[in-house]
């Protein structure tokens, strides 16, 4: 089977085509319903890369918002890289998406509906670049957040007794 000269192009350069995650923001999926998944690049300087190679990173009590027709990262951690000494930035310090025009104008009137959020729920590399799923959520009640646990609760009673009745 001939390979396509993209797939070559990726296995010539080392990268691959899969993410490589860094983070992933589980409670966030615990949390909220989440109603639609976004991916965009992330504006970074050198230090917050190594850092985030590195792992150094949380994603609790970040969001993102809307200003203006761009979307800006709130709260998002990256730890500062020891090795860079003055160059570090501040580790909470905004950070814009990369995402395209009619992407965002989406986005935003999805986000505007009452009730809607948008949520980090992962950090990765692809080819190289930073990116970050974004997801549009919905806040969970109580009662759904129970209601999540006795599913996934039964999902793995009948996962068990299939694989027993399988022995």
């Amino acid at each position: 089977m001939a390979k396509r000269s993209d797939d070559r192009k990726s296995v010539a350069s080392g990268r691959s085509a899969e993410p490589q995650w860094v983070a992933r923001n589980r409670k966030a999926r615990h949390d909220y319903e989440v109603l639609d998944t976004f991916e965009a690049g992330i504006q970074l300087v050198g230090p917050e890369v190594k850092s985030l190679r590195a792992g150094q990173v949380s994603l609790v009590d970040s969001y993102a918002t809307i200003v203006k027709g761009e979307v800006w990262l709130r709260n998002l951690h990256i730890s500062p890289y020891t090795e860079a000494g003055r160059h570090n930035v501040d580790p909470k310090r905004e950070r814009k998406l990369l995402m395209h025009r009619h992407e965002i104008k989406k986005l935003a009137s999805q986000a505007a509906e009452r009730g809607n959020t948008l949520v980090p729920l992962g950090l990765y590399f692809r080819d190289g670049r930073a990116k970050v799923e974004l997801g549009l959520v919905r806040g969970r009640r109580r009662h759904d957040k129970r209601q999540a646990i006795r599913k996934r609760e039964e999902d793995r009673e009948a996962s068990r007794a299939m694989r027993r009745s399988r022995r």
